[in-house]
């Protein structure tokens, strides 16, 4: 779709201009340096503009490539449309002053975007910096200079952003393939540049800064494909934002705008990072070094102190020391000082040459216990940084295992990072930067290899469900709790059994029905959370306990919740043994229903012991959300503990997500507690609480 766009041959910029400080000088002047296609200056004015024909319009000279627009807001709509009449398909509009201004420039955007469909335009912005492709050397941006060819792709939300990368990357030697400026992305959007950037054999790793996402599904299904051809890293702003504004579940309460994308970003395959800096590190990492089959790591250094820091960061960045074999330890006690440290970390010791060094790293990179080594040199008095540099990159060269450096130091190390940077090589300053670059190669290598099996399909009852929410619209409800137990079974979930009442009477007659103990919950839509105001009593062991916890709750529950309906209460046979666990589900603007799953009760809120995942899921995504959780050794046996029936949960887990994947009206739902018992035992829901969207 957007190939054509970023291998034009032919350029009109429409608002072109000879007066220096414009926007349309700027741009005349990046593509007059680089570019090799044919270059359409567009000014009312006609003339020439630096020594090019100018037309007064687009349709006075014809069929373009791509058409650049850098005119005021108010005049681009005639523009696009002459683009149109004309038969360009590839817009990129600089201009702002539309959505991201003013109510009118929202307008002005809307008609815009009718416009480009009407004449199936792709369009790239309002309001961004442009584009780049270095490798047809067109530079079709308002930056001046055009980034260094290379094989990282990257799109940005943030023109400033754009900038400042390019900026960086001129400093650090770091190469591009093709760059686009989104802005206001009201045409050209994530998805499409991700579909665009897969596709490019010159585009290595896909790069990205976004502060939202249009089509949330067909994002993740566009980066699951790509992410298996080429690492994709994301770095996503906003991630304080708040969530929902109107939520009343425990997962709703718990889920922010950030934990939908990191669940997405996991689920298909996108490495993501905490910083631009981190973002750019990962990036010409995964671009320059080949993948390492395994997550062991050896060390190779000449100072004892970095050397343990660095350990420790490999260790909690969830990498392995490798185990040298003792053939390898021979080979380095042969050939290093006795002093020398032989095993992980190998230390060459403070007085190190540039031989040594050369000598340790290439025993090393043979040894078949070690997937990855991360070189750390310390200038100390002795130390000739430049030299360890030039021949460090002859040993790394020969080896398909990746070799990060960390010269970690500062104006004696310069010349060392001018050697590697001259070989497009990165120096990692802190030990720490290097781990965390040679842990995204070790993810990367896990994500190429990841299958992404469909859902399951479960017999369900799916016309009971909707004669459930057909019946609370009659009656004007969007809450459902216990009373729609109903809608559980026909789904498939197993639910402890209960009898629901309305007066005393019934009740006690229910109570010794069903056998004590017993335990009683209010039933009421405006109340969310029921032991917050008493509106669960447990260990209810006789008909006395029975009738006292019925009026007790009548007399007391109003009084704290005045505006609250009482429709009667739910008894529930007591369950002995067994653990508390949470399933819930919260409609996520973006990606849409967003479970989430934790230990269960009341101290959901407080430990925030969750983990998210986009619906639907397959088995081993319900399956990562239960292991990802810290408690998770609680749920496996923890200290002579029977573990948990961890394969009710994941079957739980799968048709929740089937449910609320069935019905998209629902907007927040959640069975607390699911009492799940011992292994092969099942699992029992045990209250439930559904919102329905308004209509």
């Amino acid at each position: 779709m957007l190939n054509v766009m970023f291998n034009a041959k032919s350029v009109a910029v429409i608002g072109a201009s000879e007066t220096k400080g414009k926007i349309g000088n700027d741009l005349m002047i990046s593509l007059l340096n680089y570019y090799h296609g044919d270059i359409v200056p567009i000014n009312p004015k006609g003339g020439e503009v630096m020594g090019i024909p100018a037309h007064t319009s687009i349709k006075d000279y014809g069929y373009v490539d791509l058409a650049v627009i850098v005119i005021p807001a108010p005049l681009v709509l005639r523009a696009v449309r002459d683009c149109g009449e004309t038969g360009i398909k590839n817009v990129v509009v600089i201009s702002a002053g539309f959505k991201e201004a003013s109510e009118e420039g929202a307008r002005l955007e809307k008609e815009l975007v009718e416009i480009c469909n009407e004449f199936n335009i792709n369009l790239v912005g309002p309001n961004c910096l442009g584009i780049m492709n270095t490798y047809n050397d067109m530079n079709a941006s308002f930056s001046s200079d055009i980034a260094h060819k290379g094989k990282i792709g990257f799109m940005t939300q943030s023109g400033a952003i754009f900038a400042a990368i390019l900026d960086y990357a001129d400093k650090k030697n770091i190469g591009f393939s093709r760059l686009i400026s989104l802005g206001n992305k009201a045409g050209v959007n994530e998805k499409e540049c991700m579909e665009n950037f897969m596709e490019d054999e010159n585009t290595g790793v896909i790069t990205a800064y976004l502060e939202g996402i249009v089509d949330g599904p067909g994002f993740i299904q566009a980066s699951r494909k790509a992410s298996k051809k080429k690492p994709v890293v994301v770095i996503k702003s906003g991630t304080t934002a708040k969530g929902s504004e109107a939520v009343s579940s425990h997962t709703g309460t718990i889920a922010g705008s950030d934990s939908a994308y990191d669940a997405a970003f996991s689920q298909c395959g996108i490495l993501r990072a905490s910083s631009l800096e981190e973002m750019m590190d990962f990036s010409r990492t995964l671009a320059l070094f080949p993948l390492p089959k395994g997550n062991k790591v050896a060390i190779i250094t000449n100072a004892g102190g970095p050397g343990i820091m660095t350990t420790d960061a490999t260790i909690k960045a969830g990498l392995e020391l490798a185990n040298l074999t003792d053939e390898t330890k021979q080979k380095l006690r042969e050939g290093l000082p006795d002093t020398a440290n032989v095993k992980n970390p190998v230390d060459v010791l403070g007085d190190a040459s540039p031989e040594r060094f050369g000598f340790a790293l290439d025993i090393v990179l043979q040894d078949p216990n070690v997937d990855g080594v991360i070189y750390l040199v310390t200038p100390q008095s002795v130390t000739d940084p430049e030299g360890t540099a030039k021949v460090a990159i002859k040993h790394a060269t020969k080896c398909a295992k990746p070799v990060l450096f960390s010269f970690f130091g500062g104006t004696r190390c310069e010349e060392a990072e001018k050697v590697l940077t001259d070989k497009m090589v990165p120096n990692y300053l802190y030990p720490k930067t290097a781990v965390t670059s040679m842990k995204a190669l070790y993810d990367y290598t896990v994500i190429k290899n990841q299958e992404y099996p469909e859902p399951p399909k479960y017999d369900v009852d799916r016309a009971k469900v909707e004669a459930i929410i057909a019946d609370a619209r009659n009656r004007g409800v969007t809450t459902l709790g216990l009373e729609s137990f109903d809608l559980l079974k026909a789904y498939g979930i197993p639910t402890v059994g209960t009898a629901i009442t309305k007066t005393v009477e019934e009740t006690v007659e229910a109570a010794e029905e069903i056998g004590y103990p017993l335990v009683m919950k209010i039933m009421s839509p405006q109340i969310s959370h029921k032991s917050d105001v008493g509106g669960i009593k447990l260990n209810l062991y006789s008909a006395a306990d029975v009738r006292e916890a019925y009026e007790d709750m009548m007399e007391n529950i109003p009084k704290l919740e005045p505006e609250a309906v009482l429709e009667g209460v739910q008894l529930q046979k007591m369950l002995s043994g067994g653990k508390e666990v949470i399933i819930g589900m919260i409609q996520d603007p973006t990606f849409g229903p967003t479970l989430m799953f934790g230990l269960g009760g009341t101290y959901v809120e407080i430990l925030k012991d969750v983990k998210f995942a986009i619906a639907p899921v397959n088995e081993m995504e319900a399956s990562n959300m239960i292991k990802g959780v810290k408690s998770y050794k609680l749920l496996e046996g923890a200290r002579g503990e029977n573990a948990a029936d961890m394969a009710s949960i994941t079957d739980t887990i799968l048709r929740i997500s089937q449910l609320v994947t069935d019905f998209p009206e629902i907007n927040e739902f959640e069975i607390n507690p699911l009492m799940v018992f011992d292994e092969g035992e099942g699992a029992l829901a045990v209250d439930m609480r559904l919102i329905l969207k308004d209509e």
